[in-house]
């Protein structure tokens, strides 16, 4: 390193993000509370498994392939260019593991890479990895109580290591193709992750189709009562504490973004745009009250949607809230969480979609409405700190939001769904179901306690 001063940025921006990834840590914490709180007594075990064996599924896909990708494909299908080089993000590379910096040991790097590469490549893969855990988890709450588990980990391993990294390398990068041409603007992920998760389990659930005795022979849905609703509350607590670290995971703490003189030193966003911590701050508290606010009034007080609508409200801000108004962070907030949830039970009855964690309203919904509100309020500020980019426009947004919802999201998990419904992989056998996926579980516990007490009588004689 130059200097001590550029030595120290480095090492605090080192410490800054290994900080963040434990933070991030607790929204996969407070997944698998939610959503064994949700599930039914029978399926509690399962439900938990499935979820936390997602973090060595993804793990492992996303360090021999989701990084090197993320820089690779960020001009798209030849939109603006060809694949990038990123020799660090490649798992081979010399960069990929414990290094002190110096001078380079393998091709396409140079002596600036391993000074900086070394200190942050493993932070900033273990932020993007979180990420990519997280988007693995909405699909999870959607799909709880009828899934196969390799089926949903290898669904999850297609959203948590290719689509989602693709639509970030597209739209949350700063020299991304859809911020170039369209304005694309989503500062905290409202679309590369939550609309892109929540298209992807809207399509899992078309392939999967409700739990038994989800729906009345009148078509009218039946409520499946969580077995523990202190465990979603308290995940839901986790998952907000969590994503307040997703929110300083998605800044560069500390940059000059003025490279003549005087230097000016200032957080940045993912498109190297200045922001403030303390800013963010006001607009993530903002949009977590008027979510929860709105969740409340619109359920008549219901619990589940009161702090699910803490959550959308988180999302449906996020697109926009390096840039808003704490107002605007509230109201949009609130707009989005209300149209979520008439949303969910409309495409519940209308096309009988069993959602057991309303992930798709919350996360989908949400995440699509905060990119189009964006849009509107954000006209005409800049998309990236880059000069020549378009501007944040009301188009460009709508655009992004489709592409990223339904075409990276939507349709290859569809697609791959319908294959493992047609080959008998996708749902687990109705009479495993029925008696409860834990059943198995169960039995063995049962048969180990019988055994137990023959030994100990026979010790006793």
């Amino acid at each position: 390193m130059e200097n001590e001063l550029s030595a120290l940025k480095v090492i605090f921006t080192e410490f800054y993000y290994w900080v963040t990834v434990v933070l991030m840590f607790l929204i996969h914490v407070g997944f698998c509370l939610y959503e064994v709180g949700v599930s039914r007594e029978k399926n509690k075990l399962n439900t938990l498994m499935k979820n936390s064996m997602l973090i060595p599924t993804i793990t492992i896909g996303f360090f021999f392939v989701g990084w090197w990708l993320y820089f690779a494909v960020q001009n798209g299908p030849g939109i603006t260019g060809g694949l990038k080089s990123a020799a660090w993000s490649e798992p081979w590379n010399e960069l990929m593991a414990p290094h002190m910096g110096g001078a380079p040991q393998g091709e396409n790097l140079t002596t600036k890479n391993t000074a900086t590469w070394s200190r942050l490549n493993g932070v900033f893969w273990a932020a993007f990895l979180l990420f990519s855990w997280t988007a693995g988890s909405i699909l999870s709450g959607a799909v709880i109580e009828r899934i196969r588990s390799a089926a949903f980990w290898t669904l999850a391993m297609l959203v948590g290591c290719v689509t989602w990294v693709i639509a970030a390398a597209w739209g949350w990068s700063d020299t991304g193709w859809m911020v170039q041409k369209l304005g694309y603007h989503d500062a905290y992920a409202s679309g590369v992750i939550h609309a892109l998760a929540g298209g992807s389990a809207m399509a899992i659930l078309f392939q999967l189709g409700p739990r038994i005795g989800r729906f009345r022979e009148d078509g009218t849905p039946r409520v499946f009562p969580a077995h523990n609703t202190w465990l979603i509350i308290i995940g839901m607590f986790l998952i907000y504490t969590g994503f307040w670290g997703f929110y300083a995971a998605c800044n560069v703490p500390i940059l000059n973004i003025h490279e003549g003189e005087p230097s000016f030193f200032s957080a940045v966003t993912i498109y190297l745009t200045p922001t403030t911590l303390s800013g963010i701050t006001f607009n993530f508290i903002m949009a977590l009250t008027g979510g929860l606010l709105i969740g409340y009034m619109v359920s008549k007080g219901d619990p589940f949607w009161t702090f699910q609508g803490g959550l959308g409200g988180i999302i449906t801000a996020s697109a926009g809230n390096d840039l808003y108004h704490p107002l605007h962070a509230f109201f949009v907030a609130m707009i989005g969480v209300w149209i979520a949830y008439k949303l969910h039970y409309w495409v519940e009855r209308k096309w009988k979609l069993d959602d057991a964690v309303g992930a798709v309203a919350i996360h989908g919904y949400c995440g699509f409405i905060g990119l189009i509100a964006a849009g509107f309020i954000l006209w005409g500020y800049p998309s990236s700190a880059n000069e020549g980019y378009a501007a944040i426009n009301p188009l460009g947004q709508l655009i992004g939001a489709v592409l990223i919802f339904f075409v990276l999201g939507f349709i290859p998990c569809y697609f791959f769904a319908a294959l493992f419904r047609r080959a008998g992989l996708l749902r687990i056998p109705q009479e495993v179901e029925l008696a409860g996926l834990d059943h198995q579980i169960e039995l063995s516990e049962d048969r180990d306690r019988k055994e137990l007490v023959e030994f100990e009588q026979q010790l006793g004689r």
